[in-house]
């Protein structure tokens, strides 16, 4: 289990093909883990790309912490674990609230960005966010299980399904990030979303709730293209193959 130390918390990472000229990094979603990628999006792309994915605090098996869970700190926590990977320009995509880490990312470091994904990252602002990511952990959890069984022929038992239920408890009730988050309420409406002049890919579900963000963020951003997928807010879990081929695609485009 690779482990790094970013910003003095233990970060857990995984990279695929590092020998490759060219890097990807990839966010996860509130509540989940690097796992909603590792299972099929990723090795898809380390065909071409190396791909890094990492745990965000006090997800997966990184470090917990209770506070820090607000955009600038989560993309100062980027920067750094890219700077003990060495990675001085990277494409990069994140998926819902990793979607978020990401737009921040091309607004404070557009520097270290030579392409952008976003995937399903809502708007801070609308009040059905909190209910699209409790649905989506839910989801992603049986989503996880699933996979776990299936590459590793073991059935997850009581206690490391127990584990998971207690990361989500501690995450929404005992850290910062409820509140961290209400701090970014205004971001989809403030006039930073339009500084972003990297090429951007805006990947969102027909069904989704959060569709009404893409078009927002399609209309502000100056080289966005939105792709509308089957699927609701899970489209990474119930389309990953079509995530997967977008991503490598728009990632090869010159």
């Amino acid at each position: 289990m690779p482990i790094v130390t970013v910003n003095g918390k233990s970060v857990h990472v995984q990279e695929l093909n590092k020998e490759a000229t060219e890097s990807i990094v990839l966010i996860h979603g509130m509540f989940s883990n690097l796992s909603v990628y590792y299972f099929s999006i990723a090795p898809l792309l380390a065909t071409k790309y190396h791909v890094v994915l990492y745990d965000l605090k006090s997800h997966g098996m990184s470090e917990k912490a209770l506070t820090g869970y607000d955009l600038e700190s989560m993309t100062n926590d980027l920067l750094a674990l890219m700077e003990e990977l060495k990675l001085q320009k990277v494409h990069l995509g994140g998926y819902s609230f990793g979607g978020l880490i990401a737009l921040k990312m091309a607004i404070r470091f557009p520097e270290r960005i030579n392409k952008l994904a976003v995937i399903e990252a809502p708007d801070p602002n609308d009040d059905k966010t909190r209910g699209i990511i409790d649905e989506y952990s839910r989801e992603f959890l049986e989503h996880y299980v699933e996979n776990f069984t299936d590459t590793t022929k073991v059935k997850m038992g009581k206690r490391q399904m127990e584990r998971n239920h207690r990361m989500y408890e501690y995450l929404f009730y005992q850290t910062s990030i409820k509140t961290d988050m209400e701090l970014e309420k205004d971001f989809f409406d403030s006039p930073e979303i339009e500084t972003i002049k990297k090429a951007t890919l805006l990947l969102y579900g027909t069904d989704s709730n959060c569709l009404h963000a893409g078009k927002q963020l399609d209309g502000a951003i100056e080289n966005a293209s939105l792709i509308a997928v089957p699927g609701d807010h899970n489209i990474p879990i119930q389309q990953p193959l079509v995530i997967a081929e977008a991503l490598l695609n728009f990632f090869q485009e010159t």
